[in-house]
């Protein structure tokens, strides 16, 4: 009881402080504004081509590159949003859980026909059947997430489509996880659909930050997708910080909160990286949430530069997790030598513990070449710092250093099966000759 009354007394304490943030969401990258500073070409481009639905005419299937964090998303809806809201129709604008989507609303047409505006994420959606199983749902159909033949499904999907009269623009977010997946299939049947379709018309609007996806494509299917392409280029420094400004004005009480260097510097970092939006609004909110755990009255430079480790090591433990057994087992045996040796070790250290931990784990052993190209890339991601030196008659090899903190990504990596057998081993350390 005293316990739950210390925390009640806490969540009081916490709740009683002054917010610097008083809107968060409008930081968040699924938030898209009333205004998009710096894409008004790109809003008007996307306009000319899917002003045919006004006509009653399906509009060309589009492409839409560019790198993350470059405003194709938000272009995308917005211009969706604008079309539903002046023909009328329903606009779905979020991925949905469960078995009913709801639309963020829905519009009395003006026409004979009307507009249905569906996101999907193929991140999430990334198979021809969940695709086609989440398209018959926004439609009314209940289809099972597996045991159905493939082609039932489309024909529930496609009958279900077709009842009223209508135009149904379907935006497909990284397109490329549908490719890689092998789902060219579903592109093609979706890309000729209008042929058969008596009632709905249908139009692809696809989106990706891979500029090369198209060439992978079965060129059926790159004939009739990519009709149109609309390109976004990165922004600048000065772009971002019209976007943040503008952000920043949305989510806090007031801009004296916010100390003259701080959303400069956020622009700054984020240029660095492509010129991603999403990376400056991250690290403005992360900033501000640093500010409020401190009490403090103000977003300092300080706090973006600490929002930028965290974010940056948090980005590093994402990587960690998904990386492939052979690639933990040689980071786990760096993690093991830097214990031990912290001035460096070499690959042949490496790959000695790292036979020892592929025999505990009961894990295939690799040979000491491809061992030297996973340290390389892990290098490249950054989780290690690999350097070639000249150890004189012992010849050349690489020297390793752990690039990160250990001890979160060493907690993380204990949650994996393989190496949560091999925790309790330690490495025999050998004298160095040189």
């Amino acid at each position: 009881m005293k316990n739950q009354k210390s925390l009640d007394s806490l969540f009081d304490k916490l709740l009683n402080t002054e917010q610097i943030l008083s809107n968060k969401e409008v930081l968040r990258h699924s938030y898209t504004p009333e205004q998009l500073p710096h894409r008004q070409h790109q809003i008007e481009e996307l306009a000319s081509i899917l002003v045919s639905a006004f006509k009653g005419e399906t509009p060309s299937n589009i492409f839409v590159y560019g790198k993350t964090g470059t405003g194709k998303t938000a272009v995308v809806k917005y211009v969706g949003k604008a079309i539903v809201k002046k023909i009328g129709g329903h606009y779905f604008s979020k991925p949905f859980q469960g078995y009913k989507p709801d639309p963020e609303f829905v519009s009395t047409t003006h026409y004979d026909y009307s507009v249905w505006f569906i996101y999907m994420n193929c991140e999430v959606v990334d198979t021809q059947y969940r695709l086609l199983a989440k398209l018959g749902e926004y439609f009314g159909q209940s289809i099972p997430l597996t045991g159905w033949p493939t082609d039932k499904v489309y024909d529930t999907f496609f009958s279900a489509l077709d009842q009223k009269k209508r135009l149904v623009v379907i935006i497909l977010d990284e397109i490329d996880k549908l490719l890689r997946k092998g789902s060219d299939e579903v592109l093609y049947n979706l890309t000729r659909i209008n042929s058969d379709l008596t009632n709905a018309r249908v139009s692809i609007i696809g989106i990706t930050n891979d500029l090369n996806f198209i060439e992978f494509l079965d060129p059926r299917v790159r004939s009739s997708l990519g009709e149109e392409e609309i390109v976004f280029p990165p922004y600048d420094a000065v772009q971002l910080q019209d976007i943040l400004a503008q952000r920043a004005g949305m989510a806090c009480r007031n801009m004296e909160i916010i100390e003259p260097g701080v959303i400069p510097l956020c622009s700054a970092f984020a240029a660095q990286e492509h010129g991603d939006a999403r990376r400056a609004l991250d690290l403005f909110r992360v900033a501000g949430e640093l500010a409020e755990r401190e009490r403090s009255k103000k977003i300092s430079e300080k706090h973006v530069r600490e929002a930028k480790e965290r974010i940056e090591q948090d980005r590093i433990v994402e990587v960690v997790k998904t990386l492939p057994t052979q690639s933990k087992l040689i980071l786990y045996s760096c993690i093991l030598l830097e214990k031990y040796e912290p001035s460096g070790m070499s690959t042949g250290e490496v790959y000695n513990v790292y036979k020892d931990l592929c025999k505990l784990s009961c894990s295939e052993v690799l040979t000491q070449r491809r061992i030297s190209d996973i340290i390389s890339e892990l290098d490249m991601l950054g989780i290690l710092n690999a350097r070639v030196v000249s150890k004189g008659r012992y010849g050349r090899t690489k020297e390793i250093h752990m690039g990160i903190p250990v001890t979160q990504i060493k907690r993380v990596m204990e949650q994996d099966r393989k190496i949560e057998r091999v925790t309790t081993y330690v490495p025999p350390i050998q004298h160095k000759l040189y």
